[in-house]
């Protein structure tokens, strides 16, 4: 097991939450949980990573792009050897994804869809023209798909929700570093999305994560944790 815990890629969750630990709202439009300078904060940790995960129900409700936005540290990472932009990857059970997203179509680096094996075959039919079919066991194992990025040379993979996977990715103890953003309101509405969903969580009060940074960004706070086991 540690030669497996070892070879996998450096994990890093970034999240932006309600006071109360919600991650949007119920409404059409996109609720805003943070501001410009920590998008930009949020630019610069993506311009460092080698591939960016999301699943498939953020793809579904807010069609990211998942880009570098600035252009500096696009030209920084070409000149570092790598493509300008993270390589995308989402994980999906049921193949519900429609091909025009911008998952797909923004920016011409490599995409990557986990799935259960069942499905293999029935996405490639769907995907195969805009991004790489993989399967990852049935149910979907994470350690499969962090060996898999291994071997694709991601050595730093950055997880950007939503609920779901944050969880899986906590309740599994594969997460070395959490970026958390705290929004200075409340959303107060039970159906809403939350940073994560009931389960067992390896991070709990007999082993808490490590606080290693605070930062004031605007009327934001960041509070950036690491695991305590990797400390």
């Amino acid at each position: 097991m540690g030669a497996t815990l070892t070879a996998r890629p450096y994990v890093l969750l970034s999240v932006a939450m309600s006071v109360d630990g919600y991650i949007d709202d119920m409404r059409d439009a996109r609720l805003m949980l943070s501001n410009d300078e920590d998008f930009d904060r949020v630019d610069e940790v993506r311009a460092s990573v080698d591939a960016i995960l999301v699943g498939a129900n953020t793809i579904r409700r807010d069609n990211p792009w998942l880009l570098i936005r600035s252009l500096e540290r696009q030209q920084e990472r070409v000149r570092r050897g790598v493509a300008p932009h993270p390589i995308k990857v989402t994980l999906t059970a049921s193949g519900d994804l429609n091909a025009e997203a911008r998952f797909f179509f923004a920016g011409d680096g490599e995409k990557l869809i986990y799935t259960r094996d069942p499905a293999v075959s029935a996405l490639r039919e769907a995907f195969g023209k805009v991004a790489t079919v993989v399967g990852a066991g049935t149910p979907i194992d994470l350690g499969v798909v962090l060996e898999d990025l291994a071997e694709r040379k991601v050595e730093r993979l950055m997880v950007e929700g939503g609920g779901t996977v944050h969880t899986k990715f906590l309740t599994a103890g594969l997460v070395d570093e959490l970026h958390l953003v705290i929004a200075p309101f409340f959303v107060g509405d039970v159906g809403a999305p939350r940073f994560v969903h009931p389960g067992q969580f390896p991070q709990d009060a007999a082993h808490p994560m490590t606080l290693a940074e605070t930062r004031q960004i605007g009327n934001v706070v960041l509070l950036r944790y690491l695991d305590s086991r990797a400390c």
